[in-house]
């Protein structure tokens, strides 16, 4: 089933997951203890995330510099089928722009339609300062919009070169939305007329970068609306576990944090696990409260 058909079906709140693949060299199982656990939960649908080749340059002894190219964290698509096959769980792949040509993309999404999964998220990815290097014959996509655009094209069977017997592939496609903004956008206004391109593009319903503070999300909805999105947007949520998190999550995702709850960590930093997770309830309630 499709996303926004769990949407528009469910009588009470839903709860969904988002789940990282493991390092490279590790195994499956690891994913697979965590599905099973999440799987008495009934979860809608599960996201697995996806992460793009990071190149690394080394300078070897007879002073020679090598370049090598990894993917810290891959298995995206298996876990996928995994999640949807064996746990019946409605899966989410990441698809990102960054890292993977639009022919990658094509086979990737030919791939998940074999196996079952009309989901995908489609995002830009993170950089990392190295381009990848792209073949002369290859494309890419450089923004999300553009890759909403392709995964729209595949909809109406129209690929990248003409495939005999193909059939149009049914996906349901989402993409993420910043109630802080993206940090390289220069305003919220500015921000949301981009995420209203991926919408215009094909976006069937947006996902929020985590936030901790719910009138950032309330004024980015209300933005939304006010451009004319009309689609379903989910909050994201992330439970704070750790008080070194009050340093890692900014400056990895340049997000704030309300002074009401580092106040509390700081207090009591052994209880920031609880501390998170009454964080969270309350958030919840106060976005249930407000539909």
């Amino acid at each position: 089933m499709q996303v926004i058909e769990h949407i528009a079906k469910a009588r009470d709140p839903l709860v969904s997951f988002e789940i990282v693949p493991p390092p490279r060299g590790s195994s499956a199982k690891d994913i697979i203890d965590v599905v099973e656990e999440l799987h008495g939960l009934n979860p809608p649908w599960i996201d697995v995330t996806s992460h793009s080749s990071v190149t690394h340059y080394r300078e070897k002894n007879d002073g020679t510099i090598q370049r090598r190219t990894v993917r810290k964290r891959p298995g995206t698509l298996g876990i996928c089928g995994i999640i949807q096959n064996r746990f019946k769980i409605d899966t989410v792949a990441h698809i990102l722009c960054h890292g993977f040509t639009r022919e990658e993309t094509e086979d990737a999404l030919i791939e998940l339609s074999f196996l079952g999964i009309h989901n995908v998220l489609a995002l830009r990815g993170d950089t990392h300062g190295v381009e990848k290097v792209i073949p002369k014959e290859r494309t890419k996509n450089q923004y999300a919009a553009d890759l909403v655009a392709q995964i729209g094209a595949m909809r109406k069977g129209q690929f990248l070169e003409d495939i005999d017997n193909s059939d149009p592939l049914e996906f349901c496609v989402g993409v993420a939305g910043y109630p802080e903004k993206h940090f390289e956008s220069p305003s919220l206004k500015a921000d949301v007329l981009n995420l209203k391109k991926k919408v215009d593009a094909g976006a069937d319903y947006i996902i929020t970068q985590m936030f901790f503070d719910n009138a950032k999300f309330f004024e980015f909805e209300k933005a939304c609306r006010d451009a004319g999105i009309t689609v379903p947007i989910i909050p994201g949520l992330k439970i704070l576990r750790t008080a070194n998190q009050l340093k890692t999550l900014p400056r990895a995702f340049y997000i704030d944090l309300p002074d009401e709850l580092i106040d509390q960590v700081q207090k009591n930093p052994e209880h920031t696990a609880e501390i998170g997770k009454q964080w969270t309830l309350k958030q919840s309630r106060e976005l249930l409260e407000k539909g």
